[in-house]
């Protein structure tokens, strides 16, 4: 039971990050219908500017993420503006290939900005606790705090803002809502930036909790979209949902099958509920 739990805890914490980057995918596409396959890339960015931040600058793990979230702000709102916006209203498949053609320039640019070498962000998080013979890491502890945090900061920005309004009116129906006045370009680029933002703090996340290294960038958007179609595509809930489903099924599967199958676990256990429930854990029919 101890090595149950065990594994059910640690999956939380890769599962909290899985969410933090399902949901800045679930945002961009639930309100713009964007496969923004170049989120992962940009999530890595994000955290090998934090490892910058921290190393050269001497600035405290949260100090360097707080830094790196406006820059990755920036860049989502750039890559809106002068990428996606030209095809908004052209057929699907344009978006697609610049996804694609995104992607392949931003894992090149940050194999030149910061080489091939697989870097690990060093934090103070590092006492282990004891509760009865489960081993609870105080850095996984931090990383389930922080995405729990910046999880309910976006949901009150949704819910509770004037500008939060426009994205859901946006989201409903972006005819009528421009019909009503609502600025869309400036709510395009509200989200990606929100996006953006989220997927820095995701890689922040994985560069301490793991490793960065050329190519996760890409292994993390194929994890995001599964947890966008687990938990159903436009759904908030669904993506926090879809994201601890998936954390711990892979923690399960390394823990008592081996980590060799642990993808091929949690892929599997996609397709499952997709079968019993076409529109996801929490999607709409």
């Amino acid at each position: 039971m101890n090595e149950f739990l065990q594994q059910i805890f640690n999956g939380l914490a890769i599962g909290s990050v899985y969410t933090l980057v399902a949901l800045g995918l679930t945002v961009v596409f639930g309100i713009l219908g964007i496969a923004h396959f170049a989120h992962g890339s940009l999530a890595m960015f994000g955290g090998y500017l934090t490892f910058v931040f921290s190393t050269s600058m001497g600035l405290s793990f949260f100090a360097s993420i707080a830094m790196a979230m406006p820059v990755g702000a920036v860049m989502g709102m750039l890559i809106e503006r002068f990428a996606y916006r030209p095809v908004r209203d052209a057929p699907h498949i344009n978006a697609f290939i610049i996804a694609l053609g995104l992607t392949m320039m931003l894992e090149g640019g940050n194999l030149l900005l910061f080489g091939a070498d697989q870097v690990i962000i060093q934090t103070p998080y590092q006492q282990v606790f004891d509760f009865g013979g489960i081993f609870v890491a105080q850095l996984r502890m931090v990383v389930i705090v922080t995405a729990v945090t910046l999880v309910a900061v976006v949901t009150l920005l949704l819910l509770k803002t004037k500008t939060g309004k426009s994205v859901r009116a946006v989201a409903q129906n972006r005819h009528a809502a421009v019909l009503m006045g609502v600025n869309v370009n400036f709510v395009s680029s509200v989200v990606f930036a929100i996006s953006s933002a989220l997927g820095v703090a995701a890689g922040a996340l994985i560069g301490a909790l793991l490793a960065l290294a050329p190519g996760v960038g890409e292994s993390f958007a194929v994890k995001g979209f599964a947890v966008l179609i687990l938990g159903g595509l436009g759904s908030l809930p669904g993506a926090i949902l879809g994201g601890l489903v998936l954390g711990v099924s892979e923690s399960l599967a390394a823990g008592f099958l081996s980590s060799a199958y642990k993808d091929v676990i949690s892929f599997l256990i996609m397709i499952l509920v997709l079968l019993v429930m076409p529109q996801g854990l929490m999607g709409k029919k």
